[in-house]
Parts: C-alpha cells; structure tokens; sequence
C-alpha cells in the first residue's frame, strides 16, 4: 500500500530521485526519462477520459492504473539481487486484453483508404496525442533495454506496442466510429 504524508522530501533538490530498488540516480537519467514518459502519457489519457464514452472511458480507466503498474516496473530495475518486495511486472493477459479490445473495437469500423490526421473530436485528439507519447515511450524502453547494464522486459515493450494501437482504433471510435476521422489527402494544400 502506498501512503504519502507530505508530499515534497528536498531529496531530489540535487537532481537525484530514488528508484524502487532504493538506487540512487539522476533525474536525467534514461531509466527515469522512460517511466517520466510512462507518466506523461498517463496523463494524457485523463485528458481524453474527460470527453470519451462510457465503455471508451471504462477501458482507459483500466489502462491508467495498469500505466502506473508498468511506472512502477521501470522504476525498479531487475539488478538480480533479492527485493523486500514483490515487484509489479507487466503480464501477458494485460497485452491479450488489449489485443481482444482492438479487434472488438475494430470490427466497429470501416477499412482505412488513407492515413488519419490527429484530429476530430477532442476524445480523439487526446487519444491521437496518447498515442504519440505512446510510441515515445516505446522507443525509450526499446532504448533502455539495449543499454549494456540495463533491462525492459519483453511483456512490457509489447504492452506499450499494443496500447499505441489501442488508442490509434480508441480514437477512430471517439470519431463517430471512424465517420469523422480526418483524413490525410497527400499533395492536397499545392
């Protein structure tokens, strides 16, 4: 359980912030850059969660806390050496999950004839913009994962694959089911 009395420690004044493990490191560092992006992008769900419908809404509610499930996995690095704890992991049926949303989501929509602008309505240009966070956060836990000394687990990187994707088809549901989806017309303002 996690508990909070005040709320500002002065410990981080120096640029320093404290990962689940206890390790000390930088503020600038990469692990902490990916699950700061992991954050943002929480964030930018709540955003479209206050214009989506109710079973749009139900979903990304769910998505939310399993994002501070997945903040919480990045924050504590795999180091091989015992925990007091046991540590939040991405699992597999979370990825089925989102995998069973986008096909049910899917089968409202029509076939795409050209690529979508990020636009429409606000529900969707929030999800539109999640999922650009969505794939920075990607590229940083793909990133993280290559660096010698580090590690991202393979569940996690696929969790993050697949909810871009969920808020890609999200957004063309918040758009009358893909009705009002803006479309790219390539060359149409020469």
């Amino acid at each position: 359980m996690v508990r909070l009395n005040k709320i500002y420690t002065r410990t981080g004044d120096k640029g320093e912030t404290t990962l689940g493990n206890g390790e000390r490191r930088s503020k600038a560092d990469l692990r902490v850059e990916t699950y700061g992006t992991v954050d943002e992008l929480n964030a930018v769900i709540g955003l479209a969660r206050l214009h989506a419908e109710e079973a749009l809404d139900a979903m990304l509610a769910r998505i939310q806390n399993e994002l501070f499930d997945l903040g919480a996995e990045l924050a504590t690095p795999d180091t091989g050496k015992p925990l007091e704890f046991e540590p939040l992991k991405v699992v597999d049926s979370q990825v089925e999950r989102l995998e069973a949303e986008i096909d049910q989501m899917n089968e409202r929509l029509s076939p795409l004839k050209s690529f979508v602008l990020p636009a429409g309505s606000p529900a969707a240009s929030h999800l539109h913009h999640a999922r650009t966070v969505a794939r920075r956060a990607e590229r940083l836990m793909i990133a993280l994962a290559t660096k010698e000394g580090e590690s991202v687990a393979d569940t996690a990187i696929r969790y993050v694959n697949r909810l871009s994707d969920h808020l890609f088809v999200g957004a063309r549901i918040a758009n009358d089911e893909g009705r009002a989806d803006v479309l790219w017309v390539p060359g149409g303002s020469r």
